[in-house]
C-alpha cells in the first residue's frame, strides 16, 4: 500500500481510507416519504371534492383586517401532499448523493403536512379554523415546558439528572397562587414561585453530592413528596379558605404598541402577560450564557468531565448545586406560567407537564432553542387538541391527545436519532 503525503507535512493521506465512505442514514428520507404518502392518500385522495375549509386568520385588534377564506378542500390538500412529496423526493437525492439535508427542509416539509392535516380535519365544517387562536394557544401553553425545559437543561449541562421538574412546577404553581392571593397581587405570586422550584431543586442536589444518592430515585420521591404536600394542604388549608388563599388575580395582558397589532404574528408573538415576554429573555440569554461564556463552558466541563474541570481549579459540586438550584427556580416560574390566568390551584394541576418538559430537552439535544422548538411542538398539539374539540372533529379527542407523544416518537426516530446526554450526568463527583 502507498502512502501519499499533502502539500501539509502534519497531514498523512491513505487513499485507501479515503476510499472508505461513511454508511448512509436512510431514516430521514423514509420518514419523510411514509408522511407524505400518507397526507397524499388520507388528506387528499379521500376528501370529498365537493367541500370546503373555512380559514379566520385576523383579530378585531388587527392593524389590517382579513376576512375569513375558504379553500376546496381536496385541491389544497392535494397540493400540499404533492409539495411535500417532492420535499421528500429531494431529501431523497441529497441523502444518495451523501450531502447534508438543510434545516429548512424539515420545517417546511412539517408545516406542509400539518397544513394538509388542517385542511382535510376541517373540511366540510361550517366553522372558520382560527389560526391566530390555534398559534396563541400553542404559545401559551408551551411556555411552563419552555420553563421546565430550560431548568432540566441547566441541571444536566452541570451533571445533574433532574427528574423532579414536575415537583418544582408544582411547587412554583402552589406558592404562585398562595402569595398571589393573600397579597392580591400576582406580580408577588410569580416573585415567588421561583422560590419554592429552587428549594425543591436544592434538596435534590444535596441528596445528590453530599450522600450520592441515585440521583434519578430522589428525583422521583421529589415529585411524589410535592404532590403529596400540595394535596393536603390543597383539601386543608386551601379549601377550607377558598376566597383567602385560592383566588389569584389575573397576570394582566401587556400588548406591545404596534407590534401587537401586526395580523397574525402580533397577537401569536406580542400579546401576552409579563411571563411570555419573561420566557424569551430566558431561552435567548440562556443560548448565549450556556455556549458563549465563561460561566457556560465551565458548566458544560463540569457536566462532560468533571476530573479534568476540577484540574483546572473549578470548584465541581459547587457549580453542580449552584446550577441546580438556578433549574429549580426557573421551573418554579414555569408553575407561575400555569396560574397566570388566575386559575386557582388543583390537586396535580400539572398533570405530568414536569416529564413532558423533561422530554422536550432531550428532544432539543440540552440546547434552549432546540428546547423551545420541542416545546412548541408539544403546545401546539395541546393547543390543537383543544381547538378541533371546540369547533367539532371528525378525529376524537383521544387520538388529538396522542399528538404531541407521536410527534415525539417520529421526531426523535426519523429527525433526531439517538442523542447524546453530558458524559458524566447522574455521576457523583467524588474527590
Amino acid at each position: 500500500m502507498s502512502i501519499q503525503t499533502d502539500p501539509v507535512p502534519s497531514r498523512i493521506v491513505d487513499p485507501a481510507a479515503e476510499a472508505v465512505q461513511a454508511r448512509i442514514s436512510w431514516r430521514g428520507p423514509i420518514l419523510f416519504l411514509g408522511l407524505g404518502l400518507v397526507a397524499l392518500v388520507f388528506f387528499a385522495l379521500l376528501t370529498p371534492g365537493a367541500e370546503e375549509t373555512r380559514f379566520m386568520v385576523a383579530t378585531r385588534d388587527d392593524l389590517v383586517q382579513i376576512a375569513p377564506f375558504a379553500v376546496p378542500s381536496q385541491l389544497t390538500a392535494l397540493i400540499l401532499s404533492v409539495g411535500a412529496l417532492g420535499l421528500a423526493a429531494y431529501a431523497t437525492w441529497l441523502t444518495r448523493a451523501r450531502r447534508a439535508v438543510p434545516t429548512w427542509l424539515p420545517l417546511v416539509f412539517g408545516g406542509l403536512v400539518l397544513l394538509a392535516f388542517l385542511v382535510w380535519v376541517m373540511a366540510g365544517n361550517t366553522n372558520a379554523l382560527p389560526l391566530t387562536v390555534l398559534l396563541t394557544g400553542a404559545l401559551t401553553l408551551a411556555v411552563p415546558l419552555i420553563f421546565g425545559s430550560l431548568a432540566g437543561l441547566l441541571c444536566e449541562r452541570s451533571g445533574i439528572i433532574n427528574i423532579a421538574i414536575e415537583g418544582q412546577l408544582l411547587g412554583g404553581a402552589f406558592l404562585a397562587v398562595v402569595v398571589a392571593s393573600l397579597t392580591n397581587n400576582p406580580y408577588a405570586g410569580l416573585v415567588a414561585a421561583p422560590v419554592a422550584g429552587a428549594l425543591v431543586g436544592l434538596v435534590l442536589v444535596m441528596f445528590a453530592v453530599r450522600y450520592w444518592i441515585d440521583q434519578i430515585i430522589v428525583g422521583v420521591v421529589l415529585n411524589v413528596l410535592v404532590v403529596g404536600v400540595t394535596n393536603y394542604l390543597f383539601s386543608t388549608v386551601l379549601t377550607q379558605n377558598p376566597e383567602t388563599l385560592n383566588s389569584p388575580p389575573r397576570l394582566p395582558t401587556l400588548p406591545i404598541p404596534f407590534l401587537s397589532e401586526i395580523p397574525v404574528l402580533g397577537p401569536v408573538l406580542f400579546k401576552h402577560s409579563i411571563v411570555v415576554y419573561l420566557m424569551y429573555v430566558a431561552v435567548a440569554v440562556l443560548q448565549v450564557m450556556v455556549f458563549r461564556s465563561r460561566w457556560g463552558l465551565r458548566m458544560r466541563a463540569v457536566g462532560e468531565h468533571p476530573k479534568a474541570a476540577d484540574t483546572v481549579g473549578i470548584k465541581v459540586n459547587r457549580t453542580r448545586v449552584l446550577n441546580t438550584v438556578l433549574g429549580g427556580a426557573v421551573a418554579g416560574l414555569g408553575g407561575a406560567a400555569l396560574v397566570s390566568a388566575g386559575l386557582a390551584f388543583t390537586k396535580e394541576l400539572t398533570s405530568g407537564k414536569g416529564y413532558i418538559a423533561l422530554a422536550a430537552m432531550i428532544l432539543g439535544r440540552w440546547s434552549p432553542k432546540g428546547a423551545l422548538a420541542a416545546a412548541l411542538l408539544f403546545g401546539f398539539a395541546d393547543s390543537l387538541r383543544q381547538v378541533l374539540n371546540n369547533l367539532g372533529s371528525p378525529v376524537p379527542s383521544q387520538f388529538l391527545s396522542m399528538l404531541p407523544y407521536l410527534a415525539t416518537i417520529f421526531a426523535v426516530a426519523g429527525l433526531v436519532g439517538r442523542v447524546r446526554p453530558p458524559a458524566a450526568e447522574g455521576i457523583p463527583y467524588k474527590k
